[in-house]
């Protein structure tokens, strides 16, 4: 299985251009669009997405995941393997969360290029064939070098920022929710109460929850929270009460 995160969107051609190599070098192989909305250059907010959004995919399963604002710099390039799944994208800092929060992780540089290497779309050129020939099978040893870590590396640590803001103006924040046990969310000067669900909210009220990804969500019942509050990736949120003095 081979799963996409990225931050190109939908309006443009490239989810469809990545999509086409993939085809060519893993026929049959299914490919999943995880999400391709993560705000754009951010590498540091899909960091944390992609490791709280990962879980459910099984072990064999290779994430091409691609947030690349250095692409045709001298950054490196970078594959992982963490609890049995594979990663392939840029080094800086992407694919860092997940490999640190996992019991186990291996790391290799990507030596191979192909003939025609786009300076600015490595992400189809690239990672995609890459990830195909994980996704397909055997290892491509002759491609890969193995390396000791990423070069660049984000704290694994909850991090207390808005990393995502969906459809619905719910804006997700890094903070997993077994951090919320006797704790206060404040954010934009505000405290805002906990509720279980949407519904106990009143209506066009803001509050703070546990979402289905397992993270601190910020959401307001039938509005959008980010209108109502004047949010945006990259807001700082505030825990009083907490024990762990990373997340202030």
């Amino acid at each position: 299985m081979l799963v996409l995160f990225t931050d190109y969107g939908w309006r443009d051609p490239y989810v469809g251009q990545v999509k086409a190599v993939l085809a060519r070098h893993a026929p049959g192989v299914p490919v999943i669009d995880l999400m391709h909305e993560v705000a754009p250059f951010n590498a540091h907010a899909g960091a944390h997405l992609l490791d709280a959004l990962i879980a459910p995919f099984p072990p064999g399963s290779v994430c091409l995941a691609v947030i690349d604002p250095g692409v045709g710099t001298p950054r490196e390039t970078l594959v992982v393997e963490a609890d049995g799944r594979w990663y392939v994208g840029p080094d800086n800092g992407l694919l860092s969360v997940v490999a640190a929060r996992a019991a186990t992780a291996r790391y290799w540089r990507i030596r191979w290029r192909p003939e025609q290497l786009s300076d600015t779309f490595h992400g189809r050129d690239l990672f995609a064939p890459v990830a195909a020939w994980l996704a397909q099978g055997p290892f491509p040893a002759d491609k890969l070098e193995p390396v000791a870590a990423p070069t660049v590396q984000f704290d694994p640590a909850d991090l207390p920022r808005v990393i995502h803001i969906d459809h619905y103006g719910n804006a997700w924040t890094g903070i997993r929710g077994g951090l919320m046990q006797g704790v206060d969310l404040e954010v934009k000067g505000r405290v805002l109460p906990h509720h279980r669900v949407f519904a106990e909210a009143a209506k066009g009220t803001a509050f703070w929850y546990v979402n289905s990804a397992g993270l601190v969500e910020i959401a307001a019942n039938r509005a959008s929270a980010a209108a109502l509050l004047g949010l945006a990736v990259g807001d700082p949120v505030r825990l009083s009460g907490s024990p762990d003095s990373r997340l202030h």
